[in-house]
């Protein structure tokens, strides 16, 4: 008797470690470098749909990243979540991702990491904007708003910014370093002011009267539109984006992208969020409510994103431009951007 005893205490411990391990199973663990409003509300609904739980831990993205590498094999973390392609490049440089295994939609391959190790969720474009009806001389491209004509006209956010420092990587595969660094050099001698503020404070700085042109992502002027604070929506209402040409190179464009974790726990269950955030009513999602531009090329664009107008986009490796942050950064300081 007391080895059936032994038997059912067994099994009955046996039974309470898999449900413990299904319970265990059934969540992930998500690093995001992008702010909770931006990312929790799809994060839910995909509970909502999978009834897998996820734990969304924000912040800044580099100590993010730095966070996973110093956990190393006991991170918790399943995804990393970043808001350009400089990071993704950097967390695959570390060692802390690894490739994906997950059915993709069909995607530019620009969109995806070479070796497998990032995706991308959204598009934003980075642009020269203008007050409507206050410019007669629009520069035709980014590179051209570093002629001596615009001196004293722009505005734009510090070197450190990496927004900034994927722009200028991106002109490093475009124009290469000689070029790049005297176009460092017009934006730094043509600035305004000292670089202050975010994107937003550049687009308000703009309006009201301290340049002429602001450099700013476009979902940031998506995000003022869209606000439920009137006085913003009436500054934003004033913008108007000159666009450039695919003949002059195309709009400059970076994305946002996930990546699965070198070491994570549920890898199963994560790669089943990738695909969820993929998805055409999640890419839609994105575009309505961040104002960024979908992936996915069957994807709704919201009436804001609409009124932006289409644009062509510059043709830029990701990967190669995330690898250049760090020489495009050393440039930009020796030019004198601040």
């Amino acid at each position: 008797m007391e080895s059936l005893g032994g038997l059912i205490k067994s099994l009955a411990l046996l039974f309470i470690l898999c449900f413990v391990g299904q319970s265990v199973a059934a969540e992930i663990n998500v690093y995001s470098g992008r702010k909770e409003a931006l990312i929790k509300p799809l994060l839910d609904k995909f509970t909502e749909q999978t009834g897998i739980k996820v734990n969304l831990v924000t912040g800044k993205a580099d100590a993010l990243i730095s966070r996973a590498a110093s956990e190393g094999e006991f991170s918790p973390v399943d995804l990393l979540v970043m808001a350009d392609a400089g990071r993704l490049v950097r967390a695959k440089n570390m060692g802390l991702t690894q490739t994906l295994d997950v059915d993709l939609p069909t995607l530019s391959t620009s969109f995806v990491d070479p070796e497998g190790h990032w995706v991308a969720l959204t598009t934003r474009a980075r642009a020269i904007m203008y007050k409507k009806g206050a410019a007669n001389d629009l520069p035709e491209s980014m590179l051209a708003l570093a002629n001596d004509k615009y001196r004293g006209k722009i505005c734009v956010r510090s070197s450190s910014n990496i927004y900034n420092q994927s722009m200028t990587a991106a002109m490093l595969i475009e124009h290469g370093a000689a070029r790049t660094a005297d176009w460092a050099s017009g934006i730094a001698a043509n600035m305004a002011r000292k670089p202050k503020g975010g994107d937003r404070d550049q687009i308000k700085a703009m309006i009201a009267g301290e340049c002429d042109y602001a450099i700013a992502n476009t979902y940031y002027l998506g995000g003022m539109l869209s606000s439920s604070d009137e006085s913003t929506r009436k500054v934003a209402e004033q913008v108007a984006i000159a666009w450039t040409p695919a003949a002059k190179g195309g709009t400059h464009i970076n994305i946002s992208g996930i990546s699965i974790a070198k070491h994570a726990p549920n890898k199963s269950d994560a790669q089943k969020l990738i695909t969820f955030m993929l998805a055409a009513e999640q890419q839609a999602w994105y575009a309505q409510v961040n104002q960024e531009y979908p992936v996915l090329k069957n994807a709704d664009w919201s009436e804001i994103l609409e009124s932006l107008g289409r644009f062509d986009t510059q043709l830029v490796d990701f990967n190669k431009m995330g690898q250049l942050n760090g020489e495009a950064l050393k440039i930009m300081d020796r030019a004198g951007w601040q």
